[in-house]
């Protein structure tokens, strides 16, 4: 019967992967890395609550693509949060902490990965429903949505809980993980394939759905009417998504990769010196994430700007008849796509700035 390590502290298991903790994370090094991720955790912090609250505040908004949007945005803050605890419990420290600790540590970035992965899919079918009805929205009920949400945090605090229920290797440290001392190498082969084929299953999915919105749109814009914004708005939905999903891809296919070598058990592959520069460009994701969503579409950015400057201010600008603000308040009205169905409405609203946006467009 195997001996099990429960009551060891890492340095322990840290001594027989021989990975030398504190030469990696001291000095001038290691106060660059914690300002460097105190900066950009703070940052994630403030721009994701932006796009929760822009979300909540703005109407134009109450659609299941754009709840799902705050969810993503949910799943980067608690990101965050896993940054955070990580800085406080890395470098020399790692070798002091408890084993509990060191699976909090794992569990809380494993959690926010799978968070953000799972809630990627579950926009795929989203985008999936509409997109083939050449609807701007799916017809998902705000019960069906809250459903979904507490679903995509049940099965990512599941994951990431795994191996603290057992699929660890402190019954069997001859499998324990050179990167993850505490993890059986078959767990991190399961867990770095899984996502990767995720990845490539997403990638299709959205190159398709694309490649079927573009075909529809080029048809339906010979023979209908509707306004330029009204065919527009499905594509640039899918452009967001696809760019969050690109970047997503990118950020954390490197540190997979990583993870994957090591479960394979591959000693020649200097994994050590790469692991904490991955681990970052996966931190950059969430600090990307705010940025595509505000720069993607015009609504949001607006939506954004108003909740940070003062409201007086905004109530005086909307209350200007200038050209200007007429102009940008048409142009973010057809990029929301909300009301784009009412074209009393953008009538009204719009006036004089019509001809701007359709010089624009």
């Amino acid at each position: 019967m195997n001996e099990c390590y429960y009551d060891k502290r890492m340095d322990f298991f840290y001594n027989r992967t021989k990975t030398d903790t504190a030469d990696e994370w001291t000095g001038a090094q290691l106060i660059g890395v914690l300002c460097f991720g105190t900066f950009f955790c703070l940052f994630i912090f403030i721009s994701n609550s932006l796009v929760i609250a822009a979300v909540v505040k703005n109407k134009r908004f109450h659609f299941p693509f754009y709840y799902l949007l705050a969810n993503l945005a949910a799943a980067d803050f608690f990101a965050g949060i896993a940054y955070v605890f990580l800085m406080f419990n890395t470098g020399p420290v790692s070798k002091t902490l408890t084993v509990n600790r060191w699976f909090l540590r794992q569990g809380l970035l494993d959690t926010s990965l799978t968070a953000s992965l799972v809630n990627l899919l579950v926009i795929a079918v989203e985008r999936h429903m509409s997109i083939m009805r050449m609807k701007i929205h799916s017809n998902l009920t705000k019960k069906r949505v809250t459903f979904l949400i507490i679903s995509i945090w049940a099965i990512a605090i599941f994951m990431g809980a795994v191996p603290t229920l057992g699929w660890n290797c402190l019954c069997d440290i001859t499998v324990c993980s050179s990167l993850a001392p505490i993890y059986s190498r078959s767990y991190l082969v399961f867990w770095s394939v899984l996502n990767l084929v995720v990845f490539f299953i997403m990638v299709v999915v959205y190159i398709r759905i694309y490649m079927y919105v573009q075909r529809k749109t080029n048809v339906l814009s010979s023979h209908t009417s509707g306004s330029i914004s009204r065919r527009r708005t499905p594509v640039k939905l899918m452009k967001t998504v696809m760019t969050v999903l690109g970047a997503f891809v990118v950020c954390w296919t490197p540190g997979l990769v990583v993870l994957l070598l090591d479960g394979l058990n591959c000693t020649d592959c200097g994994i050590q010196n790469v692991k904490r520069w991955f681990l970052l460009l996966a931190l950059l994701n969430s600090v990307m994430n705010p940025i595509i969503y505000s720069y993607k579409d015009d609504e949001m950015w607006a939506t954004m700007k108003r909740m940070i400057c003062c409201s007086s201010e905004d109530k005086s600008q909307e209350r200007r008849s200038s050209r200007i603000p007429s102009t940008v308040l048409c142009r973010s009205t057809d990029t929301s796509g909300h009301y784009i169905e009412d074209g009393i409405i953008q009538g009204t609203i719009c006036g004089k700035g019509d001809l701007g946006d359709k010089g624009n467009s």
